[in-house]
């Protein structure tokens, strides 16, 4: 079973180390001190609780899509036809195409709240080189 440190669950639910280490004072999630003296956390256990956290910022959307990333638009770059809408969501930047008159339709500029909904045929996977 694969341990996380702290700082890697940390950064993978993209919160502070502070608010892992509440939530295993919480009892939300369970970590052990192993010999090394490093408290760490089982892979498993942080992936249940992504879900679960998923789960809590859903806020109503509906949708077939279930890779949807929320995020704050930082840039919209458009012609009279097209437009790129750049979000960060997170350490993730998403950049989407659609045409300008959606962009209008929705009212998408920098400082807006959206959600990117993620819809491919093929995703790669692979793993990081320190694990």
């Amino acid at each position: 079973m694969p341990q996380l440190r702290i700082s890697e669950a940390a950064s993978l639910l993209g919160v502070s180390d502070d608010t892992v280490r509440r939530w295993i004072d919480q009892e939300r999630l369970s970590a052990t001190r192993p010999e090394t003296g490093r408290m760490t956390i089982e892979g498993r256990d942080l992936a249940a609780l992504a879900q679960e956290l998923a789960g809590e910022e859903d806020g109503g959307l509906r949708s077939s899509a279930r890779n949807q990333l929320r995020g704050i638009i930082t840039r919209v770059t458009r012609d009279t036809v097209m437009a790129q809408v750049d979000l960060q969501c997170g350490p993730f930047r998403v950049v989407s195409l659609m045409s300008s008159e959606a962009v209008d339709e929705l009212g998408l500029e920098p400082g807006v709240v959206a959600v990117a909904s993620i819809k491919a045929t093929q995703v790669v996977v692979a793993l990081p080189p320190d694990h």
